[in-house]
């Protein structure tokens, strides 16, 4: 069953036993971790628990932290956090992101921005949530220097920023830059295909040939989108 408020997005419902196949764990998995207090209540009509897509999200964020060596002891931890409203700044160390985890990022055009878990917080107030983070790392979007969390990208942080502003959920966000990755590693195979199929013998080696004729790649992606936009608009009609 869906909520159809038309001022809100649909919230699907599930069952329990829907539930635990949407996200992939036996039913006795997601009882274990509600007892665990892992996940929030149900809401309750008659004697039917119904879950919806934040019980979803939960789920599959126990899942990437397990993945990432958490215990579930851990992982209960940092849920009673955000629950219960604890000091953000207790984020680096409750997700366990010590020195030395991600610290290294590769060489990128990309500027890094170092900033406080409370000033994570501030660019995305209300947003900063054990699922958001799960997937910011899942994309490796946060690494960790000391005591600062370090945003791989100041323009992939301003433009989420930005859209959070507007009114699009950061999970949203999130979710369409991993859409948008999957098409750019595209693009980039693309391009380093055609460049190296173009390179003499005894020309410059690949790298600095990708590094010289990188602003033309972006430029034909650039022009190729924003006429692709242009399409879109017209095909809305006036």
């Amino acid at each position: 069953m869906e909520d159809t408020h038309p001022t809100t997005r649909p919230v699907h419902e599930y069952r329990l036993e829907d539930l635990a196949k949407a996200a992939g764990l036996p039913t006795r998995t997601v009882r274990f971790y509600r007892e665990r207090k892992l996940l929030p209540p149900p809401r309750r009509e008659g004697r039917i628990a119904w879950y919806d897509d934040h019980h979803l999200a939960r789920l599959r964020t126990i899942a990437a932290l397990l993945d990432r060596g958490h215990t579930l002891g851990g992982i209960a931890e940092l849920t009673a956090a955000f629950e219960n409203g604890r000091d953000v700044g207790q984020l680096s160390e409750l997700l366990g992101l010590g020195e030395g985890t991600g610290t290294a990022l590769a060489w990128t055009e990309e500027t890094p921005v170092r900033l406080t878990p409370e000033a994570l917080a501030d660019y995305f107030e209300g947003e900063v949530t054990p699922e958001n983070l799960a997937a910011s790392l899942d994309l490796g979007y946060l690494a960790v220097d000391g005591d600062e969390i370090v945003h791989v990208s100041r323009r992939l942080l301003d433009v989420s920023s930005a859209l959070v502003r507007e009114g699009v959920p950061l999970a949203a966000v999130l979710e369409a830059g991993r859409r948008v990755r999957e098409h750019a590693d595209a693009m980039a195979d693309l391009f380093t295909e055609l460049i190296a199929g173009s390179l003499p013998d005894g020309a410059e080696d690949l790298p600095k040939a990708m590094d010289r004729l990188r602003p033309l790649a972006k430029s034909v992606v650039e022009a190729e989108l924003s006429m692709a936009m242009d399409r879109r608009l017209r095909a809305q009609g006036p």
